[in-house]
């Protein structure tokens, strides 16, 4: 039989916290991005790798807190473990190859069109397997068209943070571009909520044995701690902040970084007309005995 769907338990409590998550964890990864952009090769992949577990991050709590709201009626809900956090494994590793591609590459066309494709895959991998991770009596059933508009979402609001990654400097702009990002997400997230359709194995008579909310508040904690983390990077380097240049970052060849070479002109003598500098064939020349 046919179950009752429910996306929406406590009201917009649910939409509405998923969504700042989404834009929390998307504003602080793109600063992490535009700070790798701004620093030498040794230090970007960590700063890249941040803010993929950055947005990963926010991108998977927001799923989860909107299924808070989740429900189906006559039947209990919860959550496989090993899978639910899968899901949040593959958002991050998707998402970060898309970053690494843009950090390493820059926003070129077939850099953000191949990114934003990746990450944009990885954000919908993930909400449908952490679809796939919720027990109950009976199973999905989803609409293809749906499914493939959600996916769209998905790219297309990859691809816009990826860009944005590359150029837009400064807090507010990053902040400006996180909000776009959460609603991307929350949009592509709901869109993929319509797709879906329950079919229960066996007519339940009784009210659900179990809130989602109980299932999902333990697994949100170690996203939220990395989400913590990210942002305390964020407060304590005032360049992420800002949006300051760091200092210059010039690299003509593999080793030290060309800014980090000080010049000792302003030591050298300068050259005077009729002096021959030391070691000029002339001058050792001057040092020998002359013969009579």
């Amino acid at each position: 039989m046919q179950g009752t769907v429910d996306g929406f338990d406590y009201g917009v409590a649910t939409p509405l916290a998923g969504y700042l998550m989404a834009c929390l964890g998307g504003a602080l990864g793109l600063r992490c991005v535009a700070r790798s952009l701004l620093v030498t090769r040794v230090w970007r992949p960590a700063w890249l790798a941040l803010g993929s577990v950055a947005i990963g991050s926010g991108i998977w709590t927001m799923h989860f807190i909107a299924m808070m709201g989740f429900s189906i009626g006559g039947t209990p809900l919860r959550f496989d473990g090993p899978m639910t956090y899968a899901s949040l494994g593959l958002a991050i590793v998707m998402v970060g190859i898309g970053i690494f591609i843009v950090g390493y590459r820059g926003t070129d066309r077939t850099s953000l069109v191949t990114g934003g494709t990746i990450t944009g895959l990885g954000v919908a991998s993930m909400h449908y397997l952490g679809m796939a991770a919720v027990r109950f009596g009976g199973h999905f059933t989803y609409n293809t068209l749906t499914v493939a508009a959600s996916v769209v979402i998905a790219v297309a609001a990859a691809t816009t943070a990826l860009w944005s990654a590359g150029r837009v400097r400064g807090f507010a702009g990053t902040a400006g571009a996180g909000l776009v990002l959460g609603l991307a997400v929350t949009g592509m997230h709901y869109t993929g909520m319509a797709a879906l359709g329950v079919h229960l194995h066996h007519t339940a008579h009784t009210a659900p044995s179990g809130a989602p909310a109980e299932a999902v508040i333990p697994i949100l904690l170690g996203p939220l701690a990395l989400l913590l983390l990210a942002g305390v990077v964020v407060v304590f380097d005032p360049l992420m902040v800002k949006g300051a240049p760091a200092r210059p970052a010039a690299e003509s060849k593999p080793g030290v970084p060309a800014a980090t070479i000080t010049s000792h002109q302003h030591l050298r003598p300068s050259y005077r007309p009729g002096r021959q500098p030391v070691g000029h064939a002339g001058a050792q020349g001057s040092r020998a005995p002359h013969g009579h």
